[in-house]
Formats: C-alpha cells, sequence, structure tokens
C-alpha cells in the first residue's frame, strides 16, 4: 500500500470520526490545520486506524506522532 492510498483512507477514517465534513489531509498536516482533531477524537482516530489495519500501536508511537507523515510512516511499517 503507498502513501496515497493511505492518506485517503485516513481522510475517510478522520471524516467519520471528526464528523465536521470533508478532510483533506496531507504528510504535513498536524491536529492545529484540522477543526475538531482534539485529544478526545485522536484516541478514537487511533482506535479506528487499529481497527482497520489490524495493528496496534504502542504508547510511546503514538507519543511520538507529530504529524500526519508520522502517522503514515507507522502505518507503513506495521502492515
Amino acid at each position: 500500500m503507498n502513501t496515497a492510498q493511505i492518506i485517503h483512507e485516513l481522510n475517510l477514517i478522520f471524516e467519520d470520526v471528526i464528523d465536521e465534513g470533508k478532510v483533506e489531509l496531507s504528510l504535513d498536516t498536524t491536529a492545529k490545520d484540522v477543526e475538531g482533531w482534539d485529544s478526545l477524537n485522536h484516541v478514537q482516530i487511533i482506535y479506528a486506524i487499529e481497527q482497520k489495519y489490524g495493528i496496534k500501536f504502542s504508547l510511546t508511537e503514538i507519543q511520538s506522532l507529530n504529524n500526519v507523515g508520522d502517522l503514515v510512516n507507522l502505518i507503513s511499517g506495521k502492515i
């Protein structure tokens, strides 16, 4: 699975969890860039990603995420 495919699927997950309409993520996107991406939704997003891909993130991995690019790299490394 390539980066574009993962970002597309993340857009769908974010739209479902945040429920604020269309989301356009890029590798540089941070929580500050997405309305509704707060700490509670972050937990729900991580859970939805784990369920979608059948993977698990450690607390250290989650805490090391700075932007969507970091998340994409983490997902890529686990699938």
